[in-house]
Order: structure tokens, then C-alpha cells, then sequence
């Protein structure tokens, strides 16, 4: 599933399609998720955290408006690295005036969407320091995939970090709390920082 211009007019809008009200983690234990239960595994994707700036769901966003927000804004110092959530392959390189410059990045039913990245993008290329990624790629758990910047429609430097299941849009608080909570038994691994408070999660297709 490719990073629309329906979702680029959701992003830019505001605009919340017709969906349903579940709990997160009910769907993280369908029989689809259970092949992604060893949620451990998971690497926060900013080495440098500084905050958390905006949670999934609606928002007053930075222009007054109130609108659906689709990710995790994770403030860290320009530059700041970024890694790869999970294994996958790049599934898309955005280019565009709202999430800036990014990634989509494919693991089974899943997409991590990655936005406002320093570097640049040429065609079906990302570019960032040593980093060089191109559509269809593979990249490992943990792999240096960009740099934090302020592409896009941002105020400060942070990085958007979106993810879907299935074509739906998931909190990406809810899966920091099931990595966490897989790492309490794991004492050699450092966890991620703290997740915002849980929310209901709007699931749209």
C-alpha cells in the first residue's frame, strides 16, 4: 500500500474517514499480529530522545486547527539518528510538503511510516550522510535508515513515526508499551522511553 494522496489529503486535512473505535490491543492479539507477538524485538526508532510532542489521535495541531494526527511525534536534536522499527523493505520514498522528506518501510502486514528526515530524495532514492536506501530495499531490525530534520510541515526538529496494520492506522504508544512490556523479562535490554498515556485508538482503512 503506497502513501496515497488519500492519506497525503488526510495528513494535510484533517479530514478523519468513516471508522471504527476499538482497543489497540485487541487488535495486536488477531491471528493477523501474531506473527509480530515478540514485540521485544522492536527498536525505538530515535537514538537521541528528547519528548514526546503530539500523540496519536486528535489533535490542535500547529496552525489552531483541530485534526487527526497519525503517529507519534518524537522530538530529538537535529541530525539525531533514526533506525528502523523492524526487518522489512522500503516500500516508498516520500518527497512531498507535509510529511517531507521520508520512508515507508514494509514488514509482513505492517507499515512504518518515518517523516520530516534531513538528507534528500532523488527519484525512488533517500539520501542522509553514509546512509543511501532506495525503493524495494531491505533493511534489519535496528538499521540506521535516516536522520532527524525539519522537512515537510514541522515547527522544530522531530520525527513522525507512524504505523499501520492492514491499511489501518495503529497508536504507536500501544506497541512502545507491548516492547516494554516483552523487555521486563529481558534484563541484558535496554528499554524504550516511557509511552504517553494510553489511548483509544480510531482505526481507518
Amino acid at each position: 500500500m503506497r502513501w496515497a494522496s488519500s492519506d497525503r489529503r488526510l495528513f494535510n486535512d484533517g479530514v478523519i474517514a468513516a471508522g471504527v473505535i476499538f482497543s489497540v490491543s485487541m487488535l495486536l492479539l488477531s491471528p493477523a499480529a501474531l506473527a509480530h507477538s515478540r514485540w521485544q524485538m522492536g527498536v525505538f526508532p530515535v537514538t537521541s530522545f528528547l519528548a514526546y510532542t503530539s500523540h496519536f489521535g486528535t489533535r490542535t495541531g500547529p496552525w489552531g486547527r483541530v485534526e487527526p494526527h497519525y503517529g507519534l511525534d518524537i522530538a530529538a536534536p537535529m541530525g539525531s539518528l533514526i533506525r528502523s522499527w523492524w526487518a522489512g523493505s522500503v516500500r516508498e520514498v516520500i518527497n512531498d510538503g507535509s510529511c517531507g522528506l521520508g520512508l515507508v518501510i514494509r514488514t509482513g502486514d505492517y507499515e512504518h511510516i518515518y517523516c520530516h528526515l534531513s538528507g534528500r530524495v532523488s527519484g525512488d532514492i533517500y539520501t542522509s550522510g553514509q546512509v543511501l536506501l532506495r525503493q524495494g530495499q531491505s533493511v534489519r531490525t535496528g538499521q540506521l535508515i535516516g536522520h532527524v530534520g525539519m522537512s515537510g510541515r514541522t515547527t522544530g526538529p522531530h520525527l513522525h513515526w507512524g504505523i499501520r496494520h492492514g491499511g489501518r492506522w495503529l497508536d504507536p504508544a500501544q506497541i512502545l508499551r507491548a516492547m516494554a512490556n516483552g523487555r521486563r523479562h529481558q534484563p541484558g535490554r535496554a528499554a524504550a522511553p516511557k509511552a504517553p498515556p494510553a489511548t483509544k485508538v480510531t482505526l481507518i482503512r
